[in-house]
């Protein structure tokens, strides 16, 4: 499979990638994003919300029984699939956090550098 993808970041957590062939020109576009056992096949317009997402889902106040206990799944992230939230706890709130934060760091990092590569 590591000859299959191109990994743009990985955590703890999950991995972020591109399929080095496609054959269809959308998917060429689009990062797969997998953690826990989900996958995401997103755009990077879809990362970029998805991260909002987690970041308002960080700010959201628990309920009493529920704020000291990091194991418990109590956090509902919303995702870029309108249909589909994900529940979280606190730590893999963070890991997916770092996740989506490195992956749009090294795309941005890659674009900067394919932009000055080609002056």
């Amino acid at each position: 499979m590591e000859n299959d993808i191109y990994k743009i970041y990985h955590n703890s957590i999950g991995i972020a990638f591109q399929w080095k062939y496609t054959t269809s020109k959308q998917s060429r576009n689009k990062i797969q994003i997998v953690f826990r056992n989900m996958g995401f096949f997103l755009t990077l317009k879809e990362i970029k919300q998805f991260y909002k997402n987690v970041f308002e889902a960080k700010e959201t106040k628990q309920c009493t029984c529920c704020n000291n206990d990091t194991e418990t799944r109590s956090i509902l992230v919303k995702t870029p699939s309108e249909k589909v939230d994900i529940a979280v706890n606190k730590k893999e709130l963070m890991e997916v956090e770092d996740l989506i934060r490195g992956t749009l760091f090294q795309l941005n990092l890659d674009d900067y550098l394919n932009s000055i590569c080609k002056n």
